[in-house]
């Protein structure tokens, strides 16, 4: 079991920085096949939504981590906020999975 005397900051450190970075990853790659990338099995006006929903979760994201830097790591983020992030990020791992299939 992990140490029972890490402090709630340094717990909240060791999980949601990480999982601030995957977001960060995810939503950066994703962007960039979208922008980059004519998807044909969607409608240009699907990828350009999608386009726009991941840019959006970018900015939500960066004010995120903004603040958690701000406040010295010391304050979460409500679930109400991650769940949306984690949502489009499995829609976009649907939509790379749908388009390495058709590349092969």
């Amino acid at each position: 079991m992990g140490d029972s005397n890490l402090s709630n900051a340094d717990l909240l450190k060791s999980v949601l920085e990480p999982l601030l970075e995957d977001f960060q990853y995810w939503f950066e790659r994703y962007r960039q096949i979208l922008e980059n990338e004519r998807i044909q099995f969607m409608s240009e006006q699907e990828q350009l939504n999608l386009l726009k929903r991941v840019k959006d979760a970018q900015n939500e994201l960066n004010t995120a981590k903004m603040l958690f830097k701000a406040t010295d790591q010391e304050v979460g983020i409500d679930m109400a906020t991650v769940m949306p992030w984690h949502q489009l990020v499995t829609e976009c791992w649907v939509v790379g999975m749908r388009l390495g299939q058709s590349k092969e």
